[in-house]
């Protein structure tokens, strides 16, 4: 079977970027794909196991594979502020708890995870973008546009994302950095696969989207380089579907 990971020039050589959230899924498939692109990329990951995984795996970011709770604002002070440089953050850190978000210490470990360590990322990440005029991708959901009565906290997670990513693209213009989102439709990862293996909601996701498949998590990293090229230099708190149609049906 062919490769589904997309080929790119290496438009990004001599950056280095940091996908926070990247040794599984969305967050790996665009590591690789900023990898391809030319640029030199960290990964990070919520546990020990997640890191030792990807150092196992991937000959490419295995050595600069490193552990980040994102929850923890000083280890994110520590990791960012440590990087001798930076041109790119991509945040795809992030938890949903299908069901158990009605419980109120559920909810708030999501939306801490979810859209206050994206921000704790931006924060740290702002004085080295600023040298280089870089660019911050976060990553939104299809839920940033409407509800999900099982997932409280992960809605509510990413409608803030997709605000926080426009406010930051507004404070953050003057010094050159773009910010942007993605909000990635039904996407088969680890994170989605209950729902894969669910015959009447599978049946259901696909019915709805327009191309009539899951997406990969490539699909994703396409659009995530896209953005961090000078291709979108005059993009900015842009929060963009990647989702087959799903929206628009």
């Amino acid at each position: 079977m062919a490769s589904t990971e997309p080929v790119f020039a290496p438009v990004l050589a001599g950056q280095h970027a940091l996908v926070v959230g990247g040794t599984s899924g969305i967050g790996a498939a665009i590591g690789r794909g900023l990898e391809g692109a030319g640029a030199s990329v960290t990964v990070t990951g919520a546990t020990e196991a997640e890191v030792a995984q990807t150092r196992a795996d991937a000959p490419g970011t295995a050595a600069r594979a490193l552990l980040l709770d994102v929850s923890d604002e000083e280890a994110v002070r520590r990791l960012i502020g440590g990087l001798d440089r930076l041109d790119i953050l991509v945040n795809c850190a992030g938890i949903i708890r299908r069901g158990a978000e009605h419980e109120l210490d559920v909810f708030e470990k999501v939306v801490d995870v979810n859209l206050v360590g994206t921000m704790r990322c931006c924060t740290a990440a702002r004085p080295l973008l600023a040298k280089q005029g870089g660019a911050i991708v976060n990553i939104a959901s299809m839920l940033s546009f409407f509800g999900g009565g099982l997932v409280p906290g992960y809605s509510a997670s990413k409608g803030g994302v997709a605000q926080l990513t426009k406010s930051l693209a507004i404070a953050y213009a003057d010094e050159h950095i773009r910010v942007n989102a993605l909000a990635p439709g039904w996407i088969a990862t680890p994170l989605t696969r209950s729902l894969q293996e669910d015959p009447q909601r599978n049946r259901a996701i696909l019915d709805r989207t327009a191309m009539k498949r899951w997406g990969r998590p490539e699909d994703v990293a396409g659009a995530a380089v896209f953005l961090c090229t000078p291709a979108a230099a005059f993009i900015t708190g842009v929060v963009l579907p990647v989702d087959g149609g799903y929206l628009i049906t």
